[in-house]
């Protein structure tokens, strides 16, 4: 039986990975953008399910800092994003030791294959982005960065010779993009060069409900941080959005934002106690954002206090730019054979 070698890689800010019991071998690849505190969404959504796979895949995880160009323009503030990311995963769990961490401009293969892909890419192609017209219609502006980010996105994942790419029905059309590029250059330059990645859509993963009762979100405001001053944390939780039902009424747990946040922080056993409560009446929504307050320290003190200790390590020792720095240079090995194959293809390299 022939036993097949499939690198699965899932590119952007949520990570999913399909476990097939007879790959040989798999890479996934996960890029989170610096945009600010991350939050309960970005934990259950991107974090934690990547750290959850330390040790069992291989596990490449970039700060996309670049791409964070296209609407951060502060340099102070993308210089402290950046470095208060790192300190945020680790402090949540990811260990370098076990895996690649490193910011995205410290591998300098990533800009360059973006620029030959840049090279070989159709005008028309990046015209049909619907995330490029959406973002102008928000309010980002018409950048040529910002009109590329397919490109860099492309090279982000043809650089780790990715077989196949599970991404949400948000994300297919980069994929298919990049699946269009990476054909395009195998057919002037060569086929096999680049690996042309397959497009699986994921099964959606649950969405982690904001203050508002929407999806959890920094462009709704409605989100819980991971490591904000407590009283900011506990000033979210109580201004959750709630109907008007009395103390004594039954509650539906599964249409209660309280409890959809607070069953995540709950082990089975836990979550079905309190959907209980919520059932049978006598549980006031005050209360019950209390308890979540409660639930919600518990659960994100211990990576609050191993956050601080990080903190301190890093001004005494500089442990920041240590992790990335290593980082940087593990991906730069892997990186720099796919590039080194695309340079002498074009004819950049003998």
């Amino acid at each position: 039986m022939k036993v097949m070698n499939v690198r699965k890689v899932y590119f952007h800010y949520f990570l999913y990975v399909l476990y097939i019991p007879y790959l040989l071998f798999m890479r996934v690849l996960s890029g989170i953008q610096p945009s600010g505190d991350p939050h309960l969404g970005n934990y259950f959504g991107s974090i934690k399910p990547n750290i959850d796979l330390l040790g069992e895949v291989e596990n490449i995880y970039f700060i996309a800092d670049l791409h964070a160009l296209t609407s951060m323009h502060d340099p102070k503030a993308l210089r402290l994003a950046r470095h208060d990311l790192v300190l945020d995963l680790l402090a949540c769990g990811f260990d370098p030791e076990k895996a690649i961490l490193f910011f995205q401009s410290d591998v300098p293969e990533h800009t360059e294959l973006a620029w030959i892909l840049s090279c070989i890419t159709p005008m028309g192609l990046l015209e049909r982005a619907v995330s490029y017209k959406d973002k102008v219609q928000n309010g980002l502006e018409a950048t040529h960065g910002l009109f590329s980010y397919p490109v860099l996105m492309a090279a982000d994942i043809l650089l780790y010779d990715s077989d196949v790419v599970p991404v949400g029905k948000d994300q297919k059309q980069h994929v298919e993009m990049t699946r269009d590029i990476a054909r395009k250059f195998n057919h002037r330059y060569g086929e096999g060069t680049l690996v042309v990645p397959d497009v699986r859509i994921r099964e959606e993963v649950a969405v982690v409900p904001g203050i508002d009762g929407q999806k959890m979100s920094k462009s709704y405001g409605n989100t819980i941080p991971l490591f904000g001053d407590e009283k900011e944390i506990k000033k979210a939780i109580m201004g959750i959005v709630t109907d008007s039902k009395a103390v004594a009424e039954e509650k539906d747990p599964d249409n209660n934002t309280i409890y959809r946040i607070h069953k995540l922080l709950l082990s089975k056993e836990e979550a079905k106690t309190l959907a209980a409560k919520y059932r049978q009446g006598g549980l006031g929504y005050g209360d019950a954002k209390k308890m979540l307050f409660e639930a919600y320290m518990d659960f994100f003190g211990p990576m609050r206090a191993r956050r601080q200790v990080l903190a301190e390590r890093d001004r005494k020792e500089g442990y920041v730019a240590q992790v990335m720095g290593e980082g940087a240079a593990r991906a730069r090995k892997i990186a720099g054979a796919s590039l080194e194959r695309v340079r002498r293809a074009v004819g950049l390299s003998a």
